[in-house]
């Protein structure tokens, strides 16, 4: 396990985790699932999900365009999520940066196709009840 180790904590001595283990206990404990979480448990969680973040970063840096300039960008860690059948469960916790501009775009263009097809059928409705 010594090979596990990867910090300093705040005096000085080795640590197996980096991210505070506080945090992750509120958030285990935010799941209702959960009753009491045991120190093992909790390291393993912690452990995983640093190399989670570790997996995520080094896979988006290796195939997105911050390469050349030695830089992971938003926009990489959302291509990623988006592009890699492994990561897109993470897509709406990283979604794609659009302007708001393209956005109100975007909702003109869904409410016009709304109507148009609202339009469509209350005239076949018109049609049928002719009939």
């Amino acid at each position: 396990m010594a090979d596990l180790v990867v910090g300093k904590d705040k005096c000085g001595e080795q640590r197996l985790v980096s991210l505070p283990l506080s945090r992750i206990r509120v958030i285990m404990k935010s799941s209702p699932e959960v009753s009491s979480i045991n120190q093992e448990a909790l390291v393993l969680t912690a452990k995983a999900t640093e190399l989670f973040v570790q997996y995520l970063a080094t896979y988006s840096y290796r195939h997105g365009s911050g390469k050349e300039k030695k830089v992971l960008t938003y926009s990489d860690l959302a291509n990623t999520a988006e592009e890699s059948e492994t990561f897109q469960f993470l897509t709406d916790i990283l979604p794609k940066k659009i302007l708001a501009s393209k956005y109100l775009k975007m909702l003109k263009e869904e409410k016009r196709e709304e109507d148009e097809e609202n339009d469509n059928d209350n005239e076949s409705d018109h049609d049928e009840a002719e009939s």
